[in-house]
């Protein structure tokens, strides 16, 4: 594989406009190949073949196509589409062909016109470059030959490209564009900070490893229960008004992945400005600096072009991947892979394919797999261990689960965080429903939750669902007779659930505290469940209620400690206060 297309024919190869149907132009007169860059028309607007059908190509245009018409020139760049790679990518914010927006802004104001373009990577900014390697050393592929301070805390890696080979003839220290050569092989190759790379084609790697060690995200619901692993995959679909975009904010700030990739595919614009607004003030609770920092934006609203928006998600997992193969830990937002799939079913109609289900085309399924399985722990050609995850909204038409693209993508992630409409209306936040979600990851994951956390979490994970679960079935008598009507330990079952509902399931993302729960917390805050349960049988078997145990200040106390700034502090004294009322409970007796 090689980075840049090199094709054995002459470059500018040009035709003309036959038919315009929207998006989707027919061309004569090119002999491209698939997935080439075109331009099309008198304002030279950016498209991608997409298909070749005799002597007539099929091109799907990033941009309006109002008022191009048939005879206007099209010509062919030779190469497919392309992002470039290298110092200066964090902090940006991109439209899905990876046209920076800031600057397309300072060009012409708040309206993007038709034909214009712009480096991904500033021309301008110098950047500190300092050599990994020396004068006679041999490289290879992907070998990481410097590094750049792209930031107050992140490291800019700066590596060959994947088809260099040879000895390191010159480099050295000093301060650089992107377009500058900073070091020269003995075969002649320069190379250079920036990289260029198709979206279409994932960067190599040398092993893909096993799924072992959990993303750890601080939002309970989903590390205590449905944890994703590192390099996982993960769909949350969910219903208008559920929460999906604020929990991938969420998972956005908090998540131990190093670098976060936010792809706004097709979203309203409403909610993308306040990702854009919010963003750059956001500060990462790490390290005290801007979030922006260790962020890349890539923003492609419902009202921009279709075709852009199909190509977005390959832009912001391409980029994802340059940062793995570095050796970081990547986290991948693509909010929403709903509106990408209708993006793919308004071309495909356009191209008069034979519709799937809903109109959605054949080749849906196929489509979102080549994306998901884009995700992986591997080892990278540098020797660096990295990972990219990749957490998809999905936002189905009613918040109907059966439709394809939440049937498709279940079929592919091994994470589901089902979000609940009648959770939302109960003002249940994160609105995860905890009966129908589900992780794979449990049983990989369970070692190092045991090394890592204490040896009893996976059974307290257990017991915790279990109570759940049970709570759920008596929840269908209690509606017909009343929860009186059960005996003393059925309605424990219930108090217990609830607890677990209050300290664990729910969680306030706008808490200073709350919004953050370390896994040892999340620990600590299940036992302390537990030791709850247990007090409260033992308390059943010397003739008390329900009731008194549940009316103790102590247990009241418990709801509130996940709040409290000085946690161990507070848990200790609260749990202590929970024993000595339980001893006076069962010496009233």
């Amino acid at each position: 594989m090689t980075v840049d297309s090199k094709a054995d024919r002459a470059k500018g190869d040009s035709g003309e406009i036959y038919r315009v149907a929207g998006p989707v132009v027919t061309a004569t007169g090119l002999k491209p190949r698939m997935y080439d860059v075109v331009f099309v028309g008198e304002e030279k607007l950016m498209g991608e073949v997409i298909g070749l059908v005799k002597d007539k190509t099929i091109i799907q245009v990033y941009e309006d196509t109002t008022g191009i018409k048939p005879g206007e020139v099209v010509t062919d760049t030779g190469k497919p589409l392309v992002l470039e790679l290298g110092p200066g990518l964090l902090s940006s914010i991109y439209d899905g062909i990876q046209r920076p927006l800031p600057v397309l802004r300072e060009k012409m104001g708040d309206y993007i016109e038709r034909g214009v373009t712009a480096p991904g990577l500033d021309r301008e900014k110098t950047w500190g470059f300092v050599p990994s390697v020396k004068e006679g050393d041999k490289i290879t592929g992907g070998a990481i030959i410097g590094t750049v301070k792209e930031s107050e805390n992140i490291e800019h890696r700066v590596m060959a490209p994947v088809n260099a080979k040879g000895f390191v003839q010159s480099i050295k220290q000093g301060n650089y564009t992107v377009d500058e050569v900073i070091c020269r092989l003995d075969n002649g190759a320069n190379l250079k900070m920036m990289q260029t790379w198709p979206v279409r084609v994932p960067r190599p790697y040398k092993e893909k490893l096993m799924p072992e060690i959990p993303l750890i995200t601080g939002q309970r619901v989903l590390d205590t229960f449905f944890p994703l692993a590192k390099g996982g995959t993960a769909a949350i679909p969910g219903g208008f008004g559920t929460g999906k975009t604020v929990t991938q904010h969420q998972l956005s700030k908090w998540s131990d992945a190093k670098i976060v990739v936010y792809v706004g595919c097709g979203e309203r614009g409403n909610e993308m400005t306040e990702v854009l607004t919010e963003f750059p003030e956001l500060e990462d609770p790490w390290t005290g600096a801007p979030l922006m920092q260790r962020t890349v934006l890539i923003a492609n609203t419902s009202n921009m072009p279709v075709a852009a928006r199909e190509a977005s998600v390959y832009t912001g997992v391409t980029i994802a991947e340059y940062f793995r193969d570095m050796g970081y830990h990547v986290s991948l937002m693509a909010d929403s892979t709903s509106r990408w799939a209708e993006a793919m079913r308004e071309i495909s109609s356009r191209l008069e394919e034979m519709p799937g289900e809903e109109g959605y085309p054949a080749y849906l399924s196929a489509r979102l797999s080549e994306f998901y399985e884009r995700a992986g722990r591997v080892m990278a050609l540098s020797g660096n261990e990295g990972s990219v995850s990749i957490i998809g909204a999905v936002s189905p038409p009613g918040g109907d689960f059966s439709e394809p693209i939440t049937q498709g993508t279940l079929r592919i992630v091994k994470v589901f965080w089902a979000l609940d409409t009648k959770l939302r209306e109960r003002r249940h936040f994160p609105a995860i429903n905890w009966l129908t979600s589900y992780s794979l990851y449990v049983s990989t994951l369970e070692e190092w939750f045991k090394k890592e956390v204490a040896q009893d979490f996976p059974e307290l994970r257990g017991w915790a669902m279990g109570v759940l679960q049970k709570e759920a079935e008596l929840q269908e008598i209690v509606q017909l007779v009343g929860s009186d009507a059960l005996p003393e330990e059925q309605r424990l079952t219930l108090e217990v659930a609830r607890l677990l509902r209050e300290i664990i399931l729910q969680q306030n993302a706008y808490h200073k505290v709350d919004t953050y729960t370390t896994i040892k917390r999340q620990h600590e805050l299940l036992l302390a469940i537990k030791i709850f349960q247990d007090l409260s049988t033992r308390s059943l078997t010397l003739g008390n209620t329900v009731e008194d145990a549940c009316n103790l200040k102590s247990t009241l106390q418990l709801t509130k400690v996940k709040y409290e700034a000085n946690f161990e502090k507070e848990l200790k004294h609260t749990l202590a206060c929970l024993h000595d009322d339980f001893r006076g409970l069962e010496g009233s007796k």
